[in-house]
């Protein structure tokens, strides 16, 4: 063969093996979806799932109570399903338990897996109506100062403040006034706070100024957006949308908005644990959902939940700020009370807890509404809560004693049996 044929036969060599593997590839993608359209069929069914499901379910959990089977439409026909609850036995009765001793006015525990979104525990109570609605569903309530942990994550992921970012304020701890948050005059008066001890404390005008100073009204939004406020969440029970208005302009108005101080935006507890889970969770929220399984009357798999999540709401190094400011709320801020007794149990060293506490009056129901929104976690294991109470005169339990309550329920076993473990190795 000549130099010249050999150049050829190397020439058609190089071009003919991409060519072969490009027709492969093309033969391959139209046989195997992509990995992105099969998740996205997989989130439709999932979805479509959930909506039957709930449809299926609604009245009954909105009845405060559980089922162990019932009529479904499925797949086109009416069937009899068995449905197994995600919910953790212990963790309900505690829930249950917990209510039914303080008897406060209204209450309400939702408390999930912020790993999966599986369902743990929920109930809700009312001292005058023992067969009243289901009031972790309802978003009645104002988010009050629990909206400023969308305040926050803007302020750490948005606009890249650190937690010892200082803020200059003028004005009282806990009041929010015109004259005092409009102006970033530095008097003999203002003070200096910094963002981890303002969350930890609750500050309102120390966040009105951050909002006014480091953010923009679009940057609220975009984050209330993302914790799902004024949108359906998807999950297999039905749950009242969380409202938020966030105004377009800096005004005295944004600044409510931002501390917390205003009865305009509401959630459910339903909303304010996955609040919490995404912090907890590296910053990616997962929707809740509380049937584990749908079985026919032969015993056959109708329906496995899978976890589905609302993609992240923050990066996992902004979550991490985020939960040093939660942390400070239960070791040195307004829920330091309620936690003392666990912060300082050696037992509990290895769990972090974080939270965010929030108080306003409300208009329905009645009275004076007090949240705690948090998480424990360890290395394995991570939990989100939401605790709300409503009383119409006295207090008889801060929602605070009844998170630390749950952690404790929950994390007591887990430690008690590694306890355990590590005596007989």
């Amino acid at each position: 063969m000549s130099k010249k044929s050999q150049l050829y036969a190397k020439l058609l060599k190089f071009l003919f093996i991409p060519i072969v593997i490009s027709f492969l590839g093309f033969l391959f993608f139209r046989t195997n979806p992509s990995e992105e359209v099969v998740r996205e069929e997989k989130v439709k069914s999932q979805l479509e799932q959930r909506v039957a499901i709930s449809n299926a379910i609604g009245d009954t959990i909105r009845s405060n109570k559980f089922l162990e089977a019932t009529d479904i439409s499925w797949n086109g026909e009416l069937v009899k399903a068995k449905v197994e609850l995600s919910i953790d036995p212990e963790m309900q009765k505690e829930a249950e338990r917990l209510l039914k001793s303080y008897k406060p006015d209204y209450a309400a525990i939702f408390v999930m897996d912020a790993l999966t979104g599986r369902v743990l525990a929920m109930t809700s109570f009312q001292k005058d109506n023992p067969q009243a609605e289901n009031w972790t569903l309802k978003s009645n309530f104002p988010a009050a100062s629990v909206f400023k942990v969308v305040t926050a994550t803007a302020a750490v992921d948005k606009a890249g403040i650190s937690p010892q970012h200082r803020i200059n304020f003028n004005g009282g701890n806990y009041t929010l006034y015109r004259k005092n948050v409009m102006t970033d005059k530095v008097t003999k008066w203002t003070r200096v706070i910094t963002l981890k001890e303002a969350f930890a404390r609750s500050i309102n005008t120390a966040f009105g100024r951050l909002s006014l100073e480091n953010l923009h009204p679009v940057d609220i939004n975009e984050y209330a957006t993302r914790f799902m406020f004024n949108q359906e969440i998807p999950t297999d029970f039905p749950v009242e949308m969380g409202i938020a208005y966030v105004p377009p302009e800096k005004s005295f108005e944004l600044t409510e908005v931002a501390s917390g101080f205003n009865k305009t935006n509401r959630m459910s507890p339903v909303q304010g644990a996955m609040i919490a889970a995404a912090v907890a969770n590296h910053g990616k929220m997962m929707v809740p959902y509380l049937v584990n399984t749908l079985r026919d009357e032969k015993g056959q798999t109708l329906y496995k939940a899978e976890p589905l999540d609302n993609g992240h709401i923050m990066t996992p190094e902004s979550a991490s700020k985020v939960r040093e400011l939660m942390e400070g709320t239960v070791t040195s801020g307004t829920s330091r009370k309620s936690f003392r007794n666990l912060v300082r149990n050696k037992k509990f060293k290895a769990i972090e807890m974080g939270g965010k506490t929030g108080h306003l009056t409300a208009e329905n129901p009645r009275g004076r509404v007090d949240w705690f929104v948090g998480y424990a976690m360890d290395d394995t294991n991570r939990i989100a809560i939401a605790a709300v109470s409503i009383n119409k005169e006295k207090w008889t339990v801060k929602s605070a004693e009844l998170g630390q309550s749950m952690f404790k329920k929950y994390f007591g076993p887990i430690i008690q049996e590694r306890i355990i473990s590590s005596q007989s190795n």
